[in-house]
């Protein structure tokens, strides 16, 4: 696995930084997760991962904290700008600086923030709504003429967020090689969202037909009938996406054909040219609105399969989960690199859920903590309230 040996600390966190550390994971690094003490977790984005609990309220947990990352590779950072600051485990802690030594000098230090740490808006709670809102993407996306439909939380968190995290994460650990030092990726999902959407946003900036007039116009954000999705008979879904004319003109056919010999007379029909005929357009949607509503979704599944028109069906996760080699309904690692794989999917696979503190002891005995020191520290609640009259033998730290 390419990135077997690699080791990296998540302070456990909401969509984006489990997703980084779950590619990383996913690639062969020990990824180990620090949950609180007491505090169910309910993250899905944990296969190949390890949890241990610390309580970072204490200055025995975060004395813990410190001496992991001391020994990793990469740190995921989480939280809101300053709290790692606070717990005196920020940067200048384990980077080297014209004030002194660090630590950890290797380390890369990976931060997950909402808004930019520079704009008016740093300080401020928020979600993925409000970062794509703020990125410029969310105005330009389809929706009702009243307003635009956000696509659930993939773009900021996991596009711009999660994504974006793990890639500045290799790029670091690329340039790491060449310095032997660590370094801070900082991201943002307000900037990452904006970068990942730069074909977009460059297009709804200029007199592109892509996406230059008003929202719900163009060819790619509902205003054109032929890129669009549309109901049949049984109330499932056709994505129709024959946005060039011979893509346009096998889908037309074939549709029209269809039609009639299933019995509907047709007043008009489109052309070729209807394609980039806009004012022909709400008469084209009208027609392929009514004509998909005549038969159930499988009948024009199976009708253009194998077709250069660009129409399939609109599929349920259990359903496209059939169509992938794993049959999951849990997405396998991707890209799969062909000599240096990644995780087995029996492992990759493994587990909803990931029980916070599970591997607690196994973790810090591999760090080089003995029992004696764990039950010390336990007793001084680096693992929370309820372990500082336990032992090691008797609890799951």
């Amino acid at each position: 696995m390419a990135l077997r040996g690699l080791s990296v600390i998540e302070f456990a966190g909401l969509a984006p930084g489990p997703f980084a550390g779950l590619l990383l994971a996913h690639h062969g690094a020990s990824v180990i997760r620090i949950d609180r003490p007491s505090s169910p977790n309910t993250d899905v984005l944990c296969a190949g991962k390890r949890s241990i609990v610390l309580d970072l309220k204490s200055p025995a947990g975060i004395a813990v904290a410190r001496r992991l990352i001391a020994c990793a590779d990469v740190l995921i950072d989480p939280f809101r700008p300053g709290v790692m600051e606070k717990m005196g485990l920020g940067p200048k802690f384990f980077h080297d600086s014209e004030g002194g030594v660090g630590v950890n000098d290797r380390l890369i230090y990976a931060r997950i923030a909402g808004f930019p740490s520079d704009g008016p808006h740093a300080s401020m709670a928020g979600h993925e709504i409000n970062y794509l809102a703020l990125s410029g993407v969310l105005s330009i996306l389809p929706g009702t003429r009243d307003k635009p439909t956000f696509p659930l939380n993939l773009l900021a968190d996991f596009a711009g967020g999660g994504l974006m995290c793990a890639t500045g994460i290799l790029l670091a650990l690329v340039e790491r090689c060449k310095s032997d030092r660590g370094q801070v990726v900082d991201v943002n999902m307000v900037s990452g969202t904006r970068y990942v959407s730069s074909f977009p946003l460059l297009h709804a900036t200029s007199t592109s037909p892509l996406l230059g007039g008003p929202r719900g116009s163009n060819l790619l954000d509902g205003g054109a009938p032929f890129y669009d999705v549309y109901t049949c008979s049984d109330g499932k879904w056709m994505s129709v996406g024959c946005l060039e004319p011979q893509f346009f003109i096998t889908f037309i056919d074939v549709f029209k054909n269809a039609l009639r010999m299933n019995g509907l007379k047709l007043s008009w029909t489109p052309t070729p040219e209807t394609r980039t005929r806009k004012e022909d357009w709400p008469k084209l949607r009208t027609f392929l609105e009514n004509g998909f509503k005549t038969k159930p979704r499988d009948y024009w599944a199976s009708l253009f399969h194998g077709l250069d028109a660009c129409v399939v069906p609109v599929l349920t996760p259990e359903e496209a989960a059939l169509l992938d080699s794993s049959r999951s309904v849990r997405p396998p690692p991707h890209p799969y690199l062909s000599r240096t794989p990644p995780l087995p999917q029996t492992v990759a696979m493994s587990g909803m859920v990931l029980e916070p503190g599970l591997h607690t002891q196994e973790v810090l005995g591999e760090f080089g903590l003995s029992r004696a020191e764990i039950t010390q520290l336990a007793s001084h609640g680096a693992f929370g309230e309820e372990s500082k009259h336990e032992t090691t033998f008797s609890c799951k730290l």
